[in-house]
Formats: C-alpha cells, sequence, structure tokens
C-alpha cells in the first residue's frame, strides 16, 4: 500500500508553477488560496497534493508529480534541453508544461522527425533507455537504391557497422522497391546513427527519417511536426508496464 506523503502548501505550488515562494506567500496572505474549501494563509501548511483540492483565485490546481509529454519531433530541431546555437524541443513547449523541466528520453538525429517522449520522470527514462530491456523503435524510412529481400535478410541477422560494431537483429519491412524505396525498420538498441549507419553497411543511403513508434507508443497521426500532447493514462500504463482497468 503507497504511503501517502505530505508535502508544504508553497512547494506544491512552486512545482506547479503559480510562483515562486515570495509570490505563493503574498497569494496566501491575500486570501487567494484554498485548500478543501478553507482558506490557506500559511504557505507552510502541509497537504497531501494528490488528494486535497487546492484553489487559487477559485482555479482548482490538478497536481502532477510528473510531465509525461508525446511529440512529434520536426526537422532542424536538437533533441535537447539547452544548445547555444539551435532551437531544441523544449522550446516548443508551452510554459505550463516547461516548468517541469522535462526532458527528452533518448534522442533524434536533428534531421530525423517523428515520435519523441519527453518528461521530468527520470527512472522512467533509465528504464526506457537501459541498453538490457532493448525497447523496440521503428522507423520509417525513405532510402536512395533498390531495398532488397537481402537487405532484410541481412537485418534480420544483423550487420556490422562502420566501427565494426555489429547489431542486433532488425526487422525491415519493404513497403515499396525502387530507385527511392520506402521502408520501416525496428531495431532494439539506439547506437548513434543507427538507422542511417545500418542501410549504409548494405550500401544505401537513408535521405528521409521518421520515427513511428517506441515500445507501446505510437506516433499520434494527429499531431502536425512540432506539436505534441500529454500521454493518456492508458498510454502512460502501457509504458510503465502496468495493466489498464
Amino acid at each position: 500500500m503507497a504511503v501517502r506523503k505530505s508535502q508544504r502548501l508553497d512547494k506544491v505550488l512552486v512545482h506547479m508553477g503559480i510562483g515562486t515562494r515570495k509570490e505563493i506567500r503574498k497569494l496566501a496572505k491575500a486570501g487567494r488560496i484554498k485548500v478543501n474549501g478553507s482558506v490557506a494563509d500559511d504557505p507552510g501548511l502541509h497537504v497531501l497534493p494528490e488528494e486535497d483540492k487546492i484553489t487559487v483565485d477559485g482555479e482548482t490546481i490538478d497536481y502532477r508529480e510528473h510531465i509525461y509529454l508525446l511529440m512529434n519531433k520536426p526537422q532542424g530541431v536538437i533533441s535537447a534541453t539547452e544548445d547555444r546555437n539551435e532551437e531544441v524541443v523544449t522550446d516548443l513547449l508551452e510554459p505550463e508544461h516547461r516548468v517541469f523541466e522535462p526532458f527528452p528520453v533518448g534522442r533524434l538525429d536533428k534531421d530525423t522527425e517523428g515520435l519523441l517522449l519527453l518528461t521530468s520522470d527520470g527512472k522512467l527514462s533509465h528504464q526506457l533507455l537501459s541498453p538490457k530491456k532493448h525497447v523496440p523503435k521503428t522507423y520509417y524510412a525513405e532510402v536512395d537504391g533498390l531495398v532488397t529481400e537481402e537487405d532484410t535478410i541481412a537485418f534480420k541477422n544483423g550487420v556490422t557497422l562502420d566501427d565494426g560494431y555489429e547489431t542486433m537483429p532488425g526487422e525491415l519491412t519493404i513497403l515499396s522497391a525502387g530507385p527511392r524505396s520506402e521502408v520501416e525498420l525496428t531495431i532494439y538498441e539506439g547506437k548513434y546513427h543507427q538507422v542511417k549507419r545500418m542501410f549504409e553497411a548494405v550500401g544505401k543511403k537513408v535521405v528521409f527519417l521518421k520515427r513511428i513508434a517506441m515500445g507501446p507508443l505510437s506516433l499520434d497521426p494527429d499531431l502536425e511536426p512540432g506539436e505534441y500532447r500529454e500521454l493518456t493514462p492508458e498510454e502512460l500504463a502501457s509504458l510503465k508496464g502496468e495493466d489498464t482497468p
């Protein structure tokens, strides 16, 4: 049984981006904060943030310890939280989400688009990125050159990259074959530029790359590049390996 953990009211409200501790203290003294319908003029009051009803100026504060965002990362944006010269994925977030200080789980290359998970939950991020977990990642790619069943077999057996590393088996599906082939590829590890280097190992070049799935998550087709949304409770439960009712 989970232990209910109380926290200071001002800490909860700072975490939710309502203001600084000094600003919260002013709100409390002005009688603008209520807990379970009663005015809370003491910012040091201990509350159960996931159970108590906390309002500021009549608006209910829905407490969350962490945030989980599903983004369709656009090309030209770096999978990072800061960069001196380039736009980063957290620049695309609204202030209400940025206050949680989420970070990308893994990375997509600057010129790669598609599914990117951002969260403030370090434990979950570690689980998803652990090499021991072999979390599947599926990509749609457009490739210069004719992709053949020989390539499918080669990927199934694992290919040797330019640095001598032998990849784990990958599942290559040919959607259309021609001078520019369209494929889907599922891999179970995340070496640097791995998809591009796997195709280079069979003499072909990736010209467009988009991640469409990661573990149980699939890219939301309603999200345009640069758009994002919070995970649904069902998506979050599946990501954590929990059963949903």
